[in-house]
């Protein structure tokens, strides 16, 4: 079996940079919303494929695994800026009780990302090209990963004092914890969902993350 490592997958992705993915995607027979209801994974399979990942390619293992994340870019003001804040991965009180940064989900999360920004032109549009490629390639003693480290601290200490429940996304610089998921009541059994949040990278992380990528 083939594998594909991260800067495999990097350097693959990088030559659809420009390209229009929707086409890309029906070219490879990514359903997209033809059906006449959105595929919300289209973007991750095409990307996936573009980056060689096929039904037979692996992904490299220990511990040099990664994933791909989509993120929508569109013009505010004539500047090319994040759409919305990217999910990281979901908060188990346990682990962020447990864990230190380097030892915890979020930053085995984070470094392993590969950020793929994609021009956003409104719901369900013809096109969405790829424009730039990128990873969180710093070493533990850089300034942005000891302020990242500041936010998961402060989170953690949070949670420590003031349980799960007091977590809000109003903490931290470049990452947050906030709810995910539809919370409330389901209609179904009339009982309260479970509250769960999850780590989310701030859109000024993901613009840093893209402004310092080469």
């Amino acid at each position: 079996m083939k594998i594909v490592t991260r800067a495999n997958a990097i350097k693959n992705l990088k030559k659809y940079i420009g390209k229009n993915l929707r086409k890309l995607a029906l070219q490879h027979g990514v359903t997209t919303f033809e059906t006449g209801k959105q595929n919300k994974g289209w973007k991750g399979l095409i990307l996936e494929r573009l980056a060689g990942l096929e039904t037979n390619v692996s992904k490299a293992p220990n511990g040099l695994s990664y994933e791909l994340k989509s993120v929508s870019f569109h013009y505010v003001k004539d500047e090319l800026v994040p759409k919305e804040t990217m999910a990281i991965t979901m908060i188990n009180p346990e682990e962020l009780n447990k864990h230190s940064f380097f030892e915890s989900h979020c930053w085995n999360k984070l470094k392993s990302i590969v950020f793929c920004a994609v021009m956003w032109h409104g719901q369900n549009a013809e096109k969405a090209e790829l424009l730039k490629v990128a990873s969180l390639d710093f070493a533990e003693d850089d300034e942005l990963i000891k302020e990242i480290m500041g936010d998961y601290d402060f989170i953690r200490e949070k949670l420590i004092k003031h349980g799960f429940e007091s977590l809000t996304g109003k903490d931290g610089k470049w990452i947050q914890a906030r709810t995910k998921g539809t919370g409330g009541i389901n209609p179904r059994t009339g009982k309260r969902r479970p509250i769960t949040r999850a780590f989310y990278a701030r859109t000024s992380l993901v613009n840093k993350i893209f402004e310092t990528a080469s």
